[in-house]
């Protein structure tokens, strides 16, 4: 039977968690499952889910995990590690993503291993990878 709880859940940290937050649900479409405000216009922790996958993020900070973790602007936007999301919707999604500012680095196209996709940044300079192709096989 297929497991529909997400087992891998990418987390970051953002300089501006809050407008973070709002322009990944706007643009990408993530929806809200918690936010957990700290002082001074900070988040400590927010979960962001898309379909049956997950996101956690929080605000940057010097706390024994953040101690270990720097944005993309910290380090001449420079990504250690991306996520893969699947969109069946891929044209509709690459349209919404530029109409809401996303830095496309990897115009939308069709993939030899099937399904298109595209590759953007975000306000902060993460890599989002979107395509429609989906390698996961279906179980039953």
């Amino acid at each position: 039977m297929k497991n529909n709880k997400a087992s891998i859940i990418p987390t970051m940290r953002y300089k501006n968690a809050p407008a973070a937050i709002k322009w990944l649900c706007e643009a990408f479409g993530f929806t809200k499952n918690l936010i957990v405000p700290g002082d001074n216009n900070k988040i400590v922790h927010a979960q962001l889910t898309f379909g049956n996958s997950m996101i956690m993020l929080g605000s940057e900070n010097d706390n024994a995990f953040g101690k270990h973790v720097k944005t993309p602007q910290d380090v001449n936007g420079i990504n250690t590690q991306t996520a893969y999301i699947i969109v069946p919707e891929i044209d509709s999604h690459y349209k919404n993503a530029i109409a809401h500012g996303a830095e496309i680095v990897l115009d939308i196209k069709d993939e030899i291993h099937g399904g298109r996709g595209y590759t953007c940044r975000d306000p902060e300079g993460y890599l989002w990878n979107f395509g429609s192709y989906d390698p996961c096989p279906e179980q039953s």
